[in-house]
This record gives C-alpha cells, structure tokens and sequence, in this order.
C-alpha cells in the first residue's frame, strides 16, 4: 500500500491526497446531481452527497492500491 505521495516538494499521507481529490469530484459531480429530475425524492442531500464522498474516497483507495503498488 502506498503510504505517502510526494506532492510539490512535500510528503503527505496518501489518504489525505485521495480525500481531498474525492472532495472535489462530489463537489462537481453535486450540481449534475442537484440537476437530475426528480433528485429529492430520494432524501436528504447532504446524506446524497455525504455518501458519494465516501463512494468515491474508496474507488480512489482501492484504484491506486492497484495501479500503484510498490514493494
């Protein structure tokens, strides 16, 4: 597993980077979402987009622990 990413001079936790990157994604992906006809039926936004965080903060996990595997 990949413990920590060199970023602009600087290592951080790779957990950090894969949220902050997750962060942003639901952020766009949330006005296509708020978009959809019919979007509030399926309850409270903020556990909508609460949930696709987290979504997305375990696809980028387990994505980089496939492609970029060292040892």
């Amino acid at each position: 597993m990949l413990e920590e990413l060199h970023v602009f001079g600087v290592y951080l936790p790779s957990a950090l980077v894969w949220a902050v990157v997750a962060g942003v994604l639901a952020h766009l992906l949330r006005g296509w979402w708020q978009r959809v006809p019919g979007s509030g039926v399926f309850g409270h936004a903020g556990v909508w987009e609460l949930a696709l965080f987290a979504l997305l903060w375990w696809l980028l996990t387990i994505g980089a622990d496939r492609f970029f595997h060292y040892g």
